[in-house]
């Protein structure tokens, strides 16, 4: 079952207290910093929001939900350009009367907006802890307050930040950035109370914008965002992928392959989006079906026991995800395969 949190709040004090009225919880404020803390059957964490000058306002969430919840957002009211970046966990995002719905990783940034009239969609899944960063920027009061003309974006951006009407939306979903990650730690470490805490926060946020923004030039001109992992990182990384070319019938997670390389799940989400452009679960699931489709072709395998050999454990979602990439059902492909056998000996 999915908790609808419908919020059409025209600021973010006001959305906090509308996820307030269906999840619970209570909301603390100090020296500027508004907390919603929930703990009880529906979820256990805080939702942290900061105001700053210029339109610009910190929205954080560090949280486990016991249900599926989605956050709808009606965007006639409150519209801000949102520059997420999950620090922990996964999460789904959609637009309202669209049929596609991405899922973010963790350690990916993101650039979303949508349209006047419309609805964006945050979908959190069951038992499933996020810590998440999102930066939200008012573009009307933004850009009035900035003293230069907005040419440091690139041009799809400066259409946002310029769109005043909210005439369309806007999703970007962009690549993995572990630098992105150690600034945002940074704000989860000061220690400072009071104004200082507050000036010290905003200029980590300003930061972060900008660091959203430089990854955002960079992808639209085709440019690598830099790594940062050493040779001899990216050389294990290819050993371990060999091994799941050898074995893809092992139960792989993430943090068992980090405890066995030695090497963070960030250093290994980054590696393996970098020399194989699939994040670690990604090139998993393609090693599999790739083994599966070349099992089907040299073996007698049915259905369940070539899911089996190469590692799924459910017929049904081998069925589903093998016939996303290949646009046939694998009882289809082995059936096309029998024909052309039969085609090309004669025999039946």
């Amino acid at each position: 079952m999915t908790m609808n949190v419908k919020i059409t709040a025209s600021n973010t004090i006001d959305t906090l207290e509308q996820i307030q009225s269906v999840l619970g919880g209570v909301i603390e404020e100090k020296w500027g910093e508004f907390f919603l803390k929930i703990d009880n059957e529906k979820a256990k964490g805080t939702i942290r929001f900061i105001a700053f000058d210029r339109g610009v306002s910190l929205l954080d969430y560090d949280i486990v939900f016991y249900e599926e919840v989605l956050f709808s957002r009606d965007t006639s009211f409150f519209n801000p350009i949102r520059f997420s970046y999950c620090m922990e966990g996964n999460y789904g995002h959609f637009f309202e009367k669209s049929n596609s719905k991405t899922k973010i990783e963790q350690y990916q940034a993101v650039i979303v907006t949508g349209k006047d009239g419309g609805h964006s969609c945050t979908l959190f899944a069951k038992n499933v802890h996020v810590k998440l960063n999102v930066i939200q920027v008012l573009r009307n009061k933004f850009v009035a307050s900035t003293d230069c003309t907005m040419e440091f974006v690139n041009e799809k951006l400066y259409e946002v930040f310029y769109d005043s009407d909210h005439d369309n939306k806007f999703a970007y979903y962009g690549t993995y950035n572990l630098k992105m990650a150690d600034k945002i730690n940074a704000i989860y470490k000061i220690k400072k109370k009071g104004i200082l805490r507050m000036l010290t926060i905003e200029g980590k946020v300003y930061e972060i914008l900008s660091m959203h923004i430089s990854q955002h030039n960079q992808e639209v001109k085709g440019e690598k965002v830099e790594t940062t992992l050493l040779k001899e990182e990216i050389k294990l990384i290819r050993k371990y992928s060999r091994k799941i070319i050898k074995t893809p019938d092992v139960n792989y997670t993430l943090e068992s392959i980090s405890e066995e390389t030695g090497l963070t799940q960030a250093k290994l989400q980054e590696g393996f989006k970098l020399i194989y452009s699939r994040t670690v679960t990604e090139y998993i699931r393609h090693i599999r079906l790739e083994k599966a489709r070349e099992l089907m072709n040299t073996t007698d395998c049915n259905v369940s026991q070539v899911a089996y050999t190469v590692g799924f454990s459910s017929r049904s979602y081998f069925s589903k995800i093998f016939k996303s990439k290949y646009k046939v059902s694998p009882s289809e492909y082995l059936k096309l395969k029998q024909k052309k056998t039969i085609l090309q000996t004669g025999v039946a």
